[in-house]
């Protein structure tokens, strides 16, 4: 795939790897922002609660008002991570949506890529749980319960089915990926060459959520989301991956918070057996996965097939 790199940032001979790290920087000030400011707006001034109730009682008041917090972070995720992610582009590149790998992928590689998520599951489980096991200072363990127990309060709420997958799922596919697969890692890939960038989106992407005992497997999670990326030169796989993976979670996180299943999805300890297999399986899928790939891209010169420095340049 060609564009044309002549935006702004491009004229002005903004580094790649920079423009992708004041991105991130920017992106994580505005979605923290956004999100905090509308909740507090629809709180305070659209329900009514004093400001002195909200201080004296937050996690009680947030609970409440649980739906209005769901709202704040989709308004969060929308202006904060997928509107910047566009505008970025469009400094570098007039024809953006090429340079976010915007377009369709092959129907049998995104099906693929979801089955091979199921078999890479068992092994991100793993090493989430593994993690967890770590000598993490007290102070990280009270910021991550504390972010679980919020999490697990607006899971406990009577939300429909509908508006928890388009909220909680469907809103963060759209807009992470966006900013990760999209505009980080094609920038890192300007600068750094394939493999780096794809290392580098997902380590990034597993760093950003701020849960270090899960910075583990959510990287490997990023990096697998960055390589079905650059190996389809969509972003569309990637998105409808993130979108199950995210429902899955919050669906079993909904059970669990219920008392419906008795496990600490944290911690749960996946049998080896089960993780081998996936292990095996998911390498397999990899493997179809490229070659789907190499199908679809023969004799199509241009695609993000081999390396992302053919954009360079020259597109």
């Amino acid at each position: 795939m060609s564009f044309p790199l002549d935006g702004r940032l491009e004229r002005a001979a903004l580094h790649p790897l920079l423009a992708a790290v004041l991105g991130l920087v920017l992106a994580f000030i505005l979605f923290q922002g956004i999100s905090t400011v509308v909740a507090f707006g629809l709180i305070i001034v659209w329900r009514g609660v004093p400001l002195a109730d909200l201080v004296a009682d937050m996690p009680a008041v947030l609970e409440t008002y649980a739906g209005d917090l769901i709202v704040a972070n989709t308004a969060g995720q929308v202006f904060g991570l997928l509107l910047p992610a566009v505008l970025l582009a469009r400094l570098h590149s007039s024809a953006w949506p090429a340079m976010l790998r915007v377009r369709a992928a092959p129907t049998a590689f995104t099906i693929v890529s979801v089955v091979a998520l199921l078999a890479l599951i068992p092994v991100v489980q793993a090493l989430g749980a593994w993690a967890d096991t770590w000598p993490w200072p007290e102070s990280i363990r009270n910021f991550e319960q504390g972010q679980m127990d919020l999490i697990e309060r607006i899971l406990l709420q009577d939300f429909s089915l509908v508006f928890s997958i388009s909220m909680l799922a469907l809103t963060p596919a759209v807009c992470e990926e966006f900013l990760f697969r999209g505009y980080v890692q094609r920038q890192a890939e300007r600068a750094m060459g394939a493999v780096q960038g794809i290392l580098f989106s997902g380590i990034v992407f597993g760093l950003y959520h701020l849960r270090l005992t899960q910075a583990l497997a959510l990287s490997v999670l990023g990096v697998y989301l960055a390589w079905i990326t650059w190996r389809s030169g969509s972003i569309v796989p990637a998105i409808v991956v993130h979108l199950v993976n995210n429902a899955l979670a919050a669906v079993l996180g909904k059970l669990s918070s219920s008392g419906q299943i008795e496990m600490d999805l944290e911690t749960f300890q996946v049998p080896w057996s089960i993780v081998a297999g996936g292990l095996v399986v998911f390498f397999f899928l990899a493997a179809l996965l490229h070659r789907i790939a190499r199908a679809s891209t023969s004799g199509q010169p241009g695609r993000d097939e081999l390396s992302i420095q053919t954009v360079s340049p020259h597109e």
